[in-house]
């Protein structure tokens, strides 16, 4: 149980990572962010999550607005199971967590 919770907490935290960092491209890089090869990067390590912001979101958000859905999803999610982790450790001893 806390290997499948360890995994889940790191995938979520890897794509909370990516989405920040292409939001902090998309602010710096500017209108030539499309050629940079660390947006393109993001975008693509991005896209699974980002679909499930735009299917999630109602039609009548702009399409501007999915991977903040997205991101606020998985922080929700990465707190879900960061809690989960928390229950499961004092459940079954805290040393037994190392």
């Amino acid at each position: 149980m806390l290997l499948w919770l360890n995994i889940a907490q790191l995938i979520l935290y890897i794509g909370l990572l990516a989405l920040a960092g292409q939001g902090a491209l998309h602010v710096l890089a500017g209108a030539g962010r499309q050629r940079n090869l660390f947006y393109q990067l993001f975008q693509m390590v991005n896209r699974p999550w980002i679909a499930l912001g735009r299917w999630l979101a109602p039609r009548a958000l702009a399409p501007r607005t999915h991977p903040f859905v997205a991101f606020c999803l998985m922080a929700a999610l990465y707190l879900a199971v960061t809690l989960a982790k928390i229950e499961h450790c004092l459940a079954i001893g805290v040393e037994a967590c190392r």
